[in-house]
């Protein structure tokens, strides 16, 4: 199951097995390159790439997890580092995850190429788009902006033959516009960077991003949702202001 279909069924599982719906908010996480770069990075990128073995500790540590809950997991950007690294270590531990895809950079050095893209796919994993060539779309014509999500979709289902229902916003940075645009081009489901825990009815649903820089106990904390409530109100407000924007 791929992140984006165990964000829709998480409420319904625990609420059979457990008599409740424990399990009304969860923490995404997102991942951005692992290992070493393949390409020449864009400037304040290289604190989202983090080593191999730090992967898949964390991984391990996901997936020790009873299964529902294990924070639904995402990449972006569409790095070779998705194909080559990420995706045999999921596969290895029985996880699943979804892909977003800059479709501007597929086949360019260091990311991913139609095949590697067509192959996860069949893998199991989910593929969602995080547009063309990530811009930031506030800062985008209406005409741009609809043919940058249209766009990406459409080459996304044409590789994986599928519909593609999610979206990835480019530096977690959108306003109520971008938000309209996103359901006009069919997205069902978006993703931001606002940190916290999401509900399968958010849009966009919040994620967290994992960083190099980021310590342990931190990353024990985004495994559990448990983080300080003043921070967690300032994240909702922070939301609640973009979405009216």
């Amino acid at each position: 199951m791929d992140s984006h279909a165990a964000m829709e069924t998480l409420s319904t599982d625990a609420a059979k097995i457990q008599g409740l719906d424990v399990l009304e908010r969860a923490p995404i996480l997102t991942f951005h390159g692992i290992g070493e770069p393949q390409r020449e990075l864009d400037p304040g990128e290289a604190p989202f790439w983090i080593g191999v073995e730090r992967f898949r500790a964390l991984l391990d540590r996901v997936a020790a997890l009873p299964t529902l809950h294990r924070p639904p997991l995402t990449f972006d950007d569409g790095n070779l580092s998705d194909w080559a690294i990420a995706a045999p270590e999921l596969e290895r531990r029985g996880l699943r995850a979804t892909f977003f895809v800059l479709t501007g950079r597929l086949g360019r050095r260091g990311s991913l190429g139609e095949d590697h893209v067509g192959e996860l796919a069949r893998m199991g994993m989910g593929i969602g788009s995080h547009g063309v060539d990530h811009r930031d779309w506030t800062t985008l014509g209406a005409a741009n902006l609809a043919r940058d999500l249209s766009a990406s979709k459409a080459v996304l289902e044409r590789i994986c033959d599928r519909r593609v229902p999610a979206a990835a916003i480019p530096f977690g940075r959108y306003d109520r516009r971008v938000l309209e645009a996103l359901r006009e081009a069919g997205f069902e489901a978006a993703y931001s960077s606002d940190g916290g825990t999401a509900r399968r009815a958010d849009f966009p649903r919040p994620r967290t991003s994992i960083r190099a820089d980021m310590s342990a106990r931190a990353g024990e904390a985004l495994l559990t949702g448990a983080l300080p409530l003043a921070r967690r109100l300032r994240r909702m407000v922070s939301m609640q202001i973009k979405r009216r924007m």
